[in-house]
């Protein structure tokens, strides 16, 4: 039985012949033009003045909060309702992680954040502190490729003087297209923007990622210390603590490729999402998460919201009786404030995270699937939650 599977990566253009030029000329490593080309790329296609290609989305994520200048005994307002990766880098700057709740788009409430800043901080006109910790930044995710209410987050970050990292890791492409922030990239709105492009994003280098920022100087300091904060390669001078965070010329050369694939890829995605929709339409168990108006998703991830009141069975069964149909499904994230290294960390009134937490299932959104299939998934889901429900 073939698998329909749930997001993988898509190599229809000159992937091979880039990575073989890359190779050919011995520029395999975190060095040369292919690197280059790529960070050239992604700012054109952004419309952002700088990029800088790095390992990961977490290693831009993690550059983020140093850059910001979060620091130990500081704290980051973060989400609950996402993949870790978004929260660990708050660790790694031993800083103190907050949650604030998501909103119907699974972002960032900014009615939930104002709420928090308001009531339970004390701001002294320059630092907003909760307890004994300064507020340094927070982290907004564009989870699904779903665009966050930058405009109403910013207002607030502005207010309380924080510095707003957007983890536009699953985002890349999104923009405002009504608005103050009409044309605006998601990635492009705040103080940084992180990118991945890990094997299941809508390009991937493999791994990999990148950070943008709105000064050009800041970009080109993350460079500076994602390559071990070299002031003199000769002869091994550095004054600072470095990170081994570049990404490679190989890794470049597959992301070149992509990037002139891209805009295919969000048209494919935008596409298969409408086509579900449609057979989605009138199914009285679930029904298809929107997008936010006002903006253009790269639709990335798909989401159904499931009845509780009607279809009970766990997640966990759901997927089993799917991959078992030969479609292959996912549950949204466990909340991270219930994880192990989260459960002492405050988290602000949550309610629409754990709501969501017990109703998201994820289903097949590559750029090659066929009408066929998404006939076939759409079928397949509706048939396993009539029978469980």
């Amino acid at each position: 039985m073939k698998l329909i599977p749930l997001s993988v990566p898509n190599f229809e253009g000159n992937e091979r012949k880039y990575v073989d030029d890359a190779i050919d000329q011995g520029w395999v490593s975190t060095g040369g033009a292919y690197i280059t080309k790529l960070e050239q790329n992604m700012a054109g296609f952004l419309h952002t003045e700088n990029v800088a290609a790095c390992q990961s989305g977490t290693s831009a994520l993690h550059l983020s909060l140093i850059e910001a200048g979060v620091r130990p005994g500081d704290a980051v307002l973060v989400p609950p309702l996402t993949f870790i990766a978004a929260v660990n880098p708050v660790k790694y700057q031993f800083a103190t992680p907050i949650f604030i709740d998501c909103d119907d788009s699974f972002c960032m409430d900014p009615v939930k954040l104002q709420d928090f800043c308001e009531r339970e901080c004390q701001f002294n006109g320059q630092n907003l502190t909760y307890k004994d910790k300064t507020i340094k930044a927070l982290i907004v995710v564009h989870v699904f490729g779903n665009m966050a209410d930058m405009v109403s987050i910013l207002k607030i970050a502005h207010r309380y003087n924080i510095k707003v990292i957007e983890d536009a890791t699953e985002a890349l492409g999104t923009k405002y297209t009504e608005g103050p922030l009409t044309g605006k990239f998601a990635g492009t709105i705040g103080d940084f923007g992180c990118y991945s492009f890990n094997g299941n994003k809508i390009i991937t280098t493999g791994g990999g990622g990148a950070v943008t920022a709105n000064d050009a100087k800041i970009v080109d300091h993350i460079r500076y210390l994602s390559t071990q904060a070299k002031d003199d390669s000769h002869y091994y001078i550095h004054h600072e603590v470095g990170y081994n965070y570049r990404m490679t010329n190989v890794q470049a050369a597959l992301g070149v490729a992509q990037m002139e694939e891209l805009p295919e890829f969000i048209r494919r995605k935008q596409r298969n999402y409408e086509t579900y929709k449609t057979l989605f339409s009138n199914f009285e168990l679930a029904k298809l998460k929107p997008f936010r108006k006002g903006t253009a998703s790269n639709k990335w991830f798909y989401s159904l919201e499931i009845d509780r009141n009607k279809v009970t069975a766990p997640i966990r069964d759901i997927i089993t009786r799917l991959e078992q149909k030969g479609i292959q499904t996912r549950a949204i994230w466990g909340l991270i404030n219930e994880q192990l290294p989260y459960v002492n960390e405050y988290a602000y009134r949550l309610e629409k995270a754990p709501y969501y937490a017990e109703r998201i299932l994820n289903f097949p959104s590559s750029t090659q699937i066929t009408e066929e299939e998404i006939a076939y998934v759409a079928e397949q889901i509706m048939l396993v939650l009539k029978e469980l429900s």
